[in-house]
């Protein structure tokens, strides 16, 4: 026979609930034994508890603790209501609740609790808890810092600088957080670049900008994404400049029946460029 449950833990990302069964007829877990948990409330299965545990290694969802917001943690194993589908206990209507079974990770096949009937059924997942949570497993790259002259070497005052994002860190990432019956799919979509040039000047690029092809104007500037440093970089930190690149994100979400937005995300990537003056370009006259 299937043993009653003391007291469970649901996991979610939702705030804790707790479902009161008191003021309404409500019986414990075993479909063969029912118990009134009106008249017997501190019997076992008789108190039911919706909230968020700790996580392992942490200290129970207080919000503290640091995070890089881009990649999942797989560190959580969720326990949701499931509803089961039998008869109500004898001479119970069986529109006043339901049997409900607790399921402990992605797998509804696997026994969780024995069932309990609760006349006030517990909150289904709201989709957009779990897109939040989709939302925090996306694994966003960092921006691959793209430039042309090639900064590796000394950049020149008054020369046209290309400036773009690699294609390998650009493009959609998407995530995905289930629990059963419901799935949640978070799209994290790059769409500007803020360019920090190290200098005072800042530049916003729509878009990732356009690479530079061997070939072209060593002197034209870029299309759409570029700059041009005015002065060198001898007075600044190290003799360089630091160029900061910083994506946005916009993260659209839909499951569940629904769908909707989510505040942007953003990574960044920094690099190190010195630059030099040279006497012949500063004369209007390329050597």
């Amino acid at each position: 026979m299937l043993s009653r449950p003391i007291t469970r833990l649901l996991t979610s990302a939702a705030v804790l609930v707790v479902i009161l069964l008191s003021g309404t007829r409500a019986f414990a877990d075993d479909p063969w034994d029912p118990v009134d948990c009106n008249a017997h409330p501190q019997s076992p299965g008789c108190t039911v508890t919706v909230g968020t545990p700790a996580r392992p290694g942490g200290h129970g969802g207080d919000g503290s603790g640091d995070s890089d917001g881009g990649s999942g943690g797989g560190d959580h194993d969720p326990c949701h209501w499931v509803k089961v589908d039998q008869p109500p206990p004898a001479g119970v209507d069986p529109h006043s609740g339901g049997w409900y079974m607790q399921v402990c990770g992605s797998d509804t096949s696997a026994l969780g609790t024995a069932p309990q009937w609760i006349a006030t059924p517990p909150a289904p997942v709201d989709p957009a808890v779990l897109a939040r949570q989709a939302s925090a497993d996306l694994a966003l790259p960092s921006p691959r810092i793209r430039a042309n002259p090639d900064p590796r070497h000394d950049l020149l005052v008054q020369v046209p600088i290309w400036l773009w994002v690699d294609r390998s860190t650009w493009g959609a990432r998407s995530a995905t957080a289930s629990v059963p019956g419901v799935s949640v799919t978070a799209t994290a979509r790059p769409t500007q670049v803020r360019w920090d040039m190290g200098d005072g000047a800042t530049v916003t690029c729509k878009g990732p900008g356009t690479p530079w092809r061997a070939g072209a104007d060593p002197t034209a500037a870029s299309p759409n994404c570029g700059h041009v440093f005015r002065q060198s970089s001898a007075s600044a930190s190290n003799a360089a400049f630091t160029v900061r690149a910083t994506v946005t994100w916009t993260v659209s979400w839909a499951g569940g029946g629904t769908d909707g937005t989510l505040p942007p995300l953003t990574t960044t990537s920094t690099l190190a460029v010195r630059v030099a003056e040279s006497q012949a370009i500063n004369g209007g006259a390329a050597a």
